[in-house]
């Protein structure tokens, strides 16, 4: 997970192993970059950082991003997984000269192991599902037919009852 299945433009690459240096971690990609139904300057880059510190590491981020702490987002999930909960802060940050969306999810190292299981288990996804997600995508990203609203639903239920998982408890708590 430290490599993506599809090609970036060099931009987001170097973005990326210049995060990876400035933070020196490891960077985990995961979602549609991971996928087929991944699309080019349209699907945004999930990565998660997993880290013993998540103070420091949302202020190296804040610095690195020249954004605001408000800007970061906490969340708890429970996990299909093992049905643990995870308690995590994630930020989007957007670069519209370089058509470039990244959601960085920050996630305390103790959740690893169990983390990057749920996200394999979306990693690969029946035929079926696949087709769904790149035809939502396709009038979404490009045809503009379908609101944000409707895609995000239709997404979250082809990622869950298509595929016959659970669907993700994820809430958002509140703005840090």
């Amino acid at each position: 997970m430290e490599t993506t299945r599809n090609e970036m433009p060099e931009y987001n690459k170097m973005f990326f192993e210049k995060l990876k240096n400035y933070l020196d971690t490891k960077i985990y990609f995961f979602g549609s970059v991971q996928r087929s139904d991944y699309f080019l300057f349209g699907s945004d880059i999930d990565v998660a950082i997993f880290t013993d510190n998540i103070k420091s590491t949302m202020t190296k981020l804040q610095n690195f991003l020249n954004t605001e702490r408000s800007n970061f987002k906490k969340f708890v999930w429970r996990l299909n997984y093992d049905n643990s909960l995870v308690e995590g802060y994630k930020i989007m940050h957007k670069d519209p000269q370089h058509n470039f969306v990244v959601e960085i999810s920050i996630i305390d190292e103790k959740y690893k192991e169990s983390v990057l299981v749920e996200y394999n288990g979306k990693k690969n996804l029946p035929f079926y599902a696949t087709c769904a997600l790149i035809l939502i995508k396709y009038m979404f990203y490009k045809l503009n037919i379908i609101p944000a609203e409707w895609y995000t639903y239709l997404k979250k239920i082809i990622l869950s009852v298509l595929i016959f998982k659970k669907r993700d408890d994820y809430v958002v708590l509140k703005v840090v």
